[in-house]
């Protein structure tokens, strides 16, 4: 089973928090951590990494917090992904840090490589937008087609 880690799943919901307030409403670590039931530190990290990626800044002072630096419609879900948990690589052998001998002779190798390309597509195709706006799991499956029906016509 592929799994995501928490530091992709709590980016996301704490991105989602954050474009909850967009354009004018700053919003605080507290709050994003009492409604995603992510603790503060762990929080932090996450925020800081965004932050250093230029996805979000933070506002100091009273009525302070994080605001996105791009419409919820601008920033997709493998931005943030691609940010904290590097380029998807669902195998050893498509990890470029790990890399693969076997690739010239393996069957598998390419079916990997596809399926990551599917997800990748996929994750770059729903945006903070989408969620703000998606109510079930049908929306997002319309949204990617709508999309890539767009995309052909173009």
């Amino acid at each position: 089973m592929l799994r995501l880690s928490t530091k992709g799943q709590y980016g996301v919901r704490a991105m989602y928090e954050i474009a909850r307030g967009y354009p004018d409403e700053p919003v605080n670590i507290r709050s994003i951590s009492e409604r995603q039931d992510v603790s503060i530190s762990y929080l932090e990290q996450i925020l800081n990494k965004l932050r250093h990626a230029g996805l979000i800044r933070s506002i100091k002072g009273p009525g302070g917090g994080y605001v996105l630096e791009r419409a919820p419609e601008k920033i997709s879900i493998a931005d943030i992904l691609i940010e904290l948990e590097g380029p998807v690589a669902i195998t050893s052998c498509l990890d470029p840090s790990e890399g693969c001998v076997r690739v010239e002779r393996c069957v598998t190798h390419l079916l990997w490589k596809s399926l990551g390309k599917q997800i990748e597509d996929f994750l770059s195709k729903i945006t903070l937008q989408d969620l703000l706006n998606g109510k079930s799991y049908r929306d997002f499956s319309r949204v990617v087609s709508n999309k890539r029906e767009k995309a052909v016509q173009a």
